[in-house]
């Protein structure tokens, strides 16, 4: 039985198949947002990993893009069952390294087990086609391969399905994976992978993962001579330098990168579905998450009516540890973040802007409820509270204005900026009013008038009468501008992973000229 708890082992790389010691000496701490202690230590992986880590994806992935399709459906069918199996330990684990409530681990668990789902479908659905020529005597066949060696770069904010998305179509259609975790969620986001897939059956040296500092090792990842396709997933200036490293090798990129997502409130909405969706996309995960809702923008007729409620909504909220059942908002994942967002909210304050609540640091307890008798034994000096919370109340920003620093900024926090807006054009205009164009919502009484606004708002998705955070395996889903290039899910993936041949087969003698 695999052991994915967080008691179990994480201190080794997975390459060629074993669990094997990083060429380098050092490890990386894998500390507990909630409780500030350290509950793993994963190897900081170093040049030389890297290196072994393709050498043995190309080798592997020959053998395995001939592997009939239903062999490789089935490891995919077998890793989903593997990871639903486990799904309390994968939760907790989620708790522990990325912060996550139990509403983030069973959303992260749900979608990615659709990811492996849809996954599973792509072996049979990679087809060519045959075509006539306007060569007398000639036949057009173009087939569908696996393009090589595919790289995943991951981010910490949702590891497991944002990793996922990328590995199981890749290996699904016949490539080797090398995955680079986040280095604050590297067993979620990248080993935890590698004992699910080792369990479901799959060939030696098909996925293969790196733990370590991206610093130390982002750009030998990114731009390897072995990598085909590069899978990323992370704020926009990094992705800009991890696009620019893979272009050298000139490796096919899908790039989803930040986003400032508007969440658009008519006149007419209905406020009660409104505040639900705004209550849910701008706090679920502590706004934590590329879709969320950046900015409120709210009809001037409704508008106080509005920021009273979603106020009062927000001051409901149950805030604490991770491991805390109850809890909705929980730490954020560093100090530099926590700190960063923080800032945008004081100088937004300082630009004219009203606080209605929030803006401040929560105080925990160390120790929760759910620690074994072992490990809290260990963590014994964590009792009382808790040195330098990562925990953001949810706060509500008013008299907002779209230059303001929380606005014009992914604050990628529990912040929720409204701002008022005097009629559709006016809406529009702000919600454009930003460099990214990754997801958007918009809440209106009157369906012409939201989808009016949807189609002119400069987005990679819209979602009407809903709020920004919607992934779904069998939909597109990508950004446009400074939100990204390429896109995953469905049929979108399948592109980027694989690539057409054409073989002609010239039946009949040709005339040629000379």
């Amino acid at each position: 039985m695999v052991d994915i708890s967080t008691e179990a082992d994480w201190n080794s790389l997975y390459v060629d198949g074993e669990w094997t010691d990083s060429a380098g000496e050092e490890t990386i701490a894998d500390r507990d947002p909630s409780t500030r202690e350290t509950f793993a230590h994963v190897p900081a992986g170093v040049e030389a990993d890297v290196d072994a880590a393709y050498e043995s994806a190309a080798e592997a992935q020959r053998e395995w893009a001939n592997a009939p399709p239903a062999r490789r459906q089935r490891v995919v069918q077998e890793a989903l069952r593997v990871l639903q199996e486990n799904s309390d330990d994968v939760i907790e684990l989620l708790a522990y390294e990325a912060g996550g409530t139990r509403i983030m681990g069973e959303t992260s668990v749900q979608i990615a087990s659709d990811h492996l789902g849809e996954a599973a479908t792509l072996p049979a659905r990679m087809k060519g086609e045959h075509a006539q020529s306007n060569v007398p005597g000639k036949e057009n066949v173009v087939k569908r391969l696996p393009k090589g060696v595919v790289t995943c770069i991951s981010p910490w904010n949702f590891p497991l399905n944002l990793s996922m998305r990328a590995v199981a179509p890749a290996i699904a259609t016949g490539n080797a994976v090398v995955l680079k975790p986040a280095t604050n969620t590297p067993i979620v986001g990248g080993l935890l992978l590698a004992k699910l897939f080792e369990e479901a059956g799959l060939p030696e040296g098909v996925l293969n993962v790196v733990t370590g500092r991206g610093s130390e090792i982002g750009d030998a990842v990114a731009g390897h001579p072995e990598s085909d396709m590069v899978a990323f997933t992370g704020s926009t200036p990094v992705g800009r330098q991890v696009a620019a490293t893979a272009a050298e090798n000139l490796a096919v990129q899908a790039m989803e990168l930040g986003g400032n997502n508007p969440h658009v409130v008519t006149a007419d909405a209905d406020l009660d579905r409104a505040i639900d969706g705004a209550v849910f996309g701008s706090f679920v995960h502590q706004g934590q998450v590329c879709i969320s809702i950046n900015r409120h923008v709210v009809h001037e007729d409704v508008y106080d009516e509005y920021v009273e409620r979603l106020t009062d909504r927000a001051e409901e909220l149950p805030v604490g540890s991770a491991h805390d059942e109850d809890a909705v908002i929980g730490p954020i994942i560093s100090e530099s973040q926590r700190d960063e967002m923080l800032g945008y909210v004081e100088e937004t304050v300082e630009a004219g802007a009203t606080l209605e609540t929030g803006g401040e640091v929560a105080e925990l307890d160390g120790v929760h409820e759910s620690q074994s008798d072992s490990l809290a034994s260990q963590k014994s000096t964590t009792s009382g509270d808790v040195e330098d919370s990562l925990v953001v109340e949810p706060t509500v920003l008013s008299d907002v204005t779209n230059d303001m620093p929380a606005a014009r900024n992914e604050h990628f926090g529990p912040i929720a900026p409204v701002i008022p807006f005097s009629d559709v054009e006016e809406a529009i205009e702000i919600a454009n009013d930003t460099e990214y164009g990754l997801s958007g919502s918009v809440h209106s009484g009157d369906f012409e008038t939201a989808m009016d606004i949807a189609d002119r708002m400069q987005t990679g998705h819209v979602h009407i009468n809903d709020q920004p955070i919607n992934d779904e395996a069998h939909i597109p889903f990508s950004g446009t501008a400074a939100s990204g290039m390429g896109g995953y899910n469905s049929e979108t993936m399948l592109r980027e992973v694989t690539e057409t041949k054409w073989i002609s087969h010239q039946r009949e003698a040709r005339d040629y000229p000379f």
